[in-house]
């Protein structure tokens, strides 16, 4: 109950909108493990570089290339409970960003095949994303307003056109991961499928009533 409007009906609007996504944003990289730091970083750099050549080379903007993530971290074994250090390991991963959604499976392909050994995720969303926001939004009203319509209309109560609050709620989640946590080498082309995403908005509207 509202204390500026004690008496209300009170419902959440939900909207969604289906589109297809027209970019994609990949994360792979390079982990390289080894007893010497300094050699461990220079393959791994190498690496890396040899799949950012192999990425410009299918048209990828060099601006759309960046570094997300690089850790060295110590690795241990525990043998009866005690650390016995076994070398390093290096990470270096990219955030790819791709408007050609055909170009997926062929970017994850080439940089795999130039030793890309970690392909952490692959999320799909579309450009002008607030366009469908506010298309969800609009159809989040409507149905809180004809959630509330049912309500007065069972209690024999009138409802006011207007509503004495609108809020809207965080949404639910960003763009649509696609399931990369491990990929292997194969002969076949990677068939990524983006399909459709939803996009949702929801309101929490009320209703004052006599």
């Amino acid at each position: 109950m509202k204390e500026h409007c004690p008496n209300v009906i009170e419902v959440i609007g939900v909207g969604k909108v289906n589109a297809v996504p027209d970019e994609a944003v990949i994360v792979l990289g390079v982990d390289s493990q080894g007893l010497e730091l300094q050699k461990v970083q220079a393959e791994n750099a190498a690496t890396v570089s040899t799949i950012i050549r192999s990425l410009l080379a299918l048209s990828v903007p060099r601006e759309n290339i960046q570094t997300t993530d690089y850790r060295i971290e110590p690795q241990y074994d525990y043998p009866d409970g005690k650390a016995v250090f076994r070398g390093y390991k290096v990470t270096h991963l990219l955030r790819i960003e791709n408007g050609e959604i055909g170009l997926t499976g062929q970017i994850v392909d080439t940089a795999v095949s130039q030793g890309a050994n970690n392909v952490s995720s692959i999320s799909f969303d579309v450009k002008h994303r607030e366009a469908y926001v506010q298309e969800a939004l609009s159809l989040a009203i409507r149905n809180a307003r004809q959630k509330a319509e049912a309500i007065a209309v069972t209690l024999r109560i009138p409802l006011p056109a207007l509503p004495c609050e609108v809020q809207e709620l965080p949404p639910a989640s960003g763009p649509v991961p696609y399931s990369a946590a491990l990929y292997a080498k194969s002969e076949a082309a990677t068939p990524i499928q983006p399909g459709q995403i939803s996009i949702t908005a929801s309101v929490r509207v009320t209703y004052p009533i006599s």
